[in-house]
């Protein structure tokens, strides 16, 4: 156990967790915090982040490591003054999980509206990846920190979802802005990767994937016909993949990839 605590631990460690106030970057933050890291949530839904700081606090049994911070990502000031109050909690801060996103409506390209397209891609690509390591990256260099970037890609990713036409081109952008990150902030020590989490059930989705009885919708039965596995994944089999790219030890030489959590649903359509 010694080994895998050196291995995969993060005591001692800081890490910023945008859309903390989420479902899902909050059970990441759980797992960094269960691996030792002081966890800051950052969201700009004050109640939403009063409620998982205390899920938080609970599941990692100490409160002294969980914390918040309010910031509206698409405002740079917000975002500058997020990062200053977020150093003074725990006095430094050495990983950066860009969890921030999302999506606004369906419609088909001949209905796709300009408003929508560039609201959703400010979210998922600006407020969600690049601003963040903007002023994150810039903060580690000059301060001499070998920080650690870890983005949320997406299945749409790789090939786009039908009818999500700017979430799909914004969460191609973070693949393809992870790979650039990881390449600039490399001479720094700084590493930026990214996972794309496959089709996992969570409030965003549920309705997309489910019946209110829980059997699989129309949209559902097909995505399952194309997993492998068979079944929905679920918000814990991705925390092994965020450990890993999380850790300076076990992936201090992994830069630039995104990994799929995903039960193999690329790779049926190769």
């Amino acid at each position: 156990m010694d080994y895998l605590n050196d291995m995969f631990g993060l005591k001692g460690k800081t890490a910023v967790v945008t859309g903390g106030g989420g479902v899902l970057c909050s059970q990441m933050g759980s797992a960094l915090a269960k691996a030792g890291a002081n966890v800051i949530l950052w969201d700009i839904r004050q109640e939403a982040l009063d409620e998982k700081v205390a899920i938080l606090a609970k599941e990692c049994g100490d409160a002294k490591r969980v914390s918040s911070v309010q910031v509206n990502l698409m405002d740079e000031e917000s975002l500058q003054a997020a990062l200053a109050k977020s150093v003074t909690i725990f006095g430094k801060v050495d990983m950066l999980l860009n969890g921030a996103g999302g999506n606004r409506g369906k419609a088909t390209l001949q209905d796709v509206k300009a408003e929508d397209f560039e609201f959703v891609l400010k979210l998922n690509l600006l407020a969600g990846c690049v601003l963040p390591v903007k002023y994150f990256s810039k903060y580690w260099i000059e301060n001499k920190i070998k920080g650690t970037i870890l983005n949320i890609a997406s299945m749409a990713s790789y090939n786009p979802l039908s009818g999500v036409y700017a979430y799909s081109a914004a969460k191609a952008g973070v693949m393809n802005q992870t790979v650039a990150q990881a390449k600039e902030l490399a001479p720094h020590g700084i590493r930026a990767n990214a996972i794309a989490p496959g089709f996992i059930v969570a409030d965003q989705n549920r309705a997309l994937l489910l019946n209110p009885d829980n059997t699989p919708t129309a949209r559902g039965q097909a995505v399952l016909g194309h997993t492998p596995f068979g079944r929905f994944g679920e918000a814990h089999e991705m925390m092994g993949a965020v450990l890993f790219l999380m850790s300076d030890k076990a992936a201090s030489f992994v830069s630039g990839v995104t990994v799929p959590v995903d039960g193999a649903y690329l790779g049926f359509n190769i």
